[in-house]
C-alpha cells in the first residue's frame, strides 16, 4: 500500500521536554492516537510511562522510536512483523550493512574514472 504524499510530509522538530502526551506524540509523528495505542501492543520496545488515570507519557527516545516505526511501515513498506524484526536486529548487523553501503560512493567514483579512461581516444602504439 502506497502512502499518499500528504503523509510523507516533513515532521516537526521534537521539543526539549521530558514527557509527551499521546496527543503531542501523535502530532509530532504524524500518526493518530489509536495507531500509537495499537503499536504499543505490537512493539515491545514501545512502553510509555502510565500515570494517573492510565494516561500515557512518552519520553524523547520513545518519540524517536515511534518515528522509526512510522518510517519502516509507511515509507520503507515493511509489515508489522517485518518492522518488529528490523527493530530487534542487533546494531552490528545494521552497521555491517551501512559499512557496505558507505563504500558505494568511492566505488562509483572509481567506475566513473574507468569509464572516462575508456572514452579517451586510443593512443597509437609506438
Amino acid at each position: 500500500m502506497q502512502t499518499p504524499p500528504s503523509e510523507l510530509q516533513e515532521l516537526p522538530p521534537i521539543p526539549a521536554k521530558r514527557y509527551f502526551t499521546i496527543g503531542e506524540v501523535s502530532e509530532l509523528c504524524g500518526v493518530k492516537p489509536h495507531v500509537l495505542r495499537y503499536w504499543e501492543q505490537e512493539f515491545t520496545q514501545l512502553k510509555p510511562v502510565k500515570r494517573r488515570g492510565n494516561r500515557r507519557y512518552y519520553q524523547h527516545h520513545e518519540v524517536l522510536l515511534v518515528r522509526r516505526i512510522r518510517e519502516l511501515l509507511y515509507q520503507e513498506g515493511f509489515t508489522i512483523s517485518g518492522a518488529r524484526n528490523r527493530l530487534d536486529e542487533p546494531h552490528s548487523v545494521r552497521e555491517q550493512k551501512s559499512d557496505a553501503e558507505s563504500g558505494l560512493p568511492s566505488l562509483r567514483a572509481e567506475l566513473a574514472n574507468i569509464i572516462e579512461m575508456l572514452r579517451l581516444p586510443a593512443r597509437p602504439l609506438v
